[in-house]
């Protein structure tokens, strides 16, 4: 199958990509390199370098590379910016997705893959968090993903559109090619990976939340989980599935207090604390309930915290920061 992979040069994108080429998919990946990486992409892919906004260029792309389905994964991401930014939000979360939407509809093009996310169920009242449970987003980046999986359900109804929606809760760990590298990184594990290669404290935001420690509780799934989930609803979608969402979670929470603790086991370093005051936007609880999809798909995460942060340690250690490479690796070696 033809795939677009939009956002493909990017951490969990790249990731993807390689898990479809493994299986046998010719992949075309389309990003406009703003957040992603040229070396991420994989030899076998065609890189398309051209953004969302250039409706034209998209059309150009599904026709000419006889695109067969999208996997959708470029995005804005960060909570706080999206609640003093929300105007890039919308254009860059749901405009552009109405845009990919509209070109597949004008060229025939009707399955798509959405990548989605834990932010569309705002506090929840209820833990884990089930796929039928209420969707109450308290920041623009949640409310955004909601209204293309909106979207997406008008188009399937209108046009028969068939889409898979995966709810991400936290994505982390590495692969031996691809890890995390944002700039700025805001993500938790590789920070606190990094504060204790370079000696330096970690920021907390927030340590009372009704939570056991007070530290915000998430749930983190493997970056290679999540790329066989996608490859898994591709299939699903070529199997006849017309619409369908799942969430994509570990189905346990852990503190951030308890992701430090997991750091400092696996390279063996003490790692300092610096509270800070809360984010705005910020949940105190999101744990998947991931039945749905363990049930109708056949998939299981199979990393724990600890793999997931010791593929990140590895990854960063050998490939990344310069004071990870010296540092002592303490963790048996896995498997990724």
């Amino acid at each position: 199958m033809n795939v677009l992979v939009t956002g493909g040069a990017g951490y969990i994108g790249s990731v993807i990509c390689d898990r479809l080429i493994d299986e046998g998919h010719h992949v075309v990946v389309y990003d406009n390199m703003s957040k992603g990486h040229r070396d991420a992409v994989p030899a076998e892919a065609v890189l398309v370098e051209a953004d969302l906004l250039d409706a034209d260029a998209v059309k150009t792309t599904i026709r000419n590379h006889e695109i067969d389905a999208v996997v959708h994964m470029a995005a804005s991401s960060l909570v706080g910016e999206s609640m003093s930014r929300p105007e890039k939000y919308y254009r860059n979360n749901l405009w552009t997705s109405l845009g990919l939407i509209e070109a597949m509809t004008f060229s025939g093009v009707s399955r798509i893959v959405l990548s989605s996310t834990a932010a569309v169920y705002g506090n929840a009242a209820r833990q884990p968090i089930e796929e039928h449970h209420e969707t109450s987003p308290t920041n623009p980046y949640g409310e955004t993903k909601l209204a293309v999986e909106r979207a997406l359900h008008w188009h399937s109804l209108a046009h028969g559109m068939q889409y898979v929606a995966l709810r991400y809760f936290n994505a982390a760990g590495a692969t031996r090619m691809r890890g995390e590298r944002h700039s700025p990184e805001t993500h938790l594990i590789p920070l606190v990976l990094e504060a204790a290669a370079e000696g330096r404290a970690v920021s907390v935001f927030g340590a009372d939340y009704p939570t056991p420690d007070g530290t915000c509780v998430r749930d983190y799934v493997h970056v290679s989980d999540l790329a066989r989930a996608h490859v898994k609803a591709l299939d699903a979608l070529g199997g006849g599935v017309t619409a369908a969402t799942y969430n994509l979670g570990y189905g346990r929470g852990y503190s951030v207090r308890q992701v430090i603790d997991a750091a400092e086991r696996v390279t063996g370093r003490p790692i300092r604390v610096e509270v800070q005051p809360r984010r705005p936007g910020d949940p105190a609880v999101l744990v998947a309930s991931a039945e749905r999809i363990r049930a109708e798909l056949g998939w299981t995460p199979e990393y724990t915290l600890d793999d997931i942060v010791g593929s990140a340690w590895e990854w960063m250690r050998d490939r990344g920061s310069p004071q990870a490479k010296e540092a002592r690796y303490s963790a048996q070696p896995h498997a990724h």
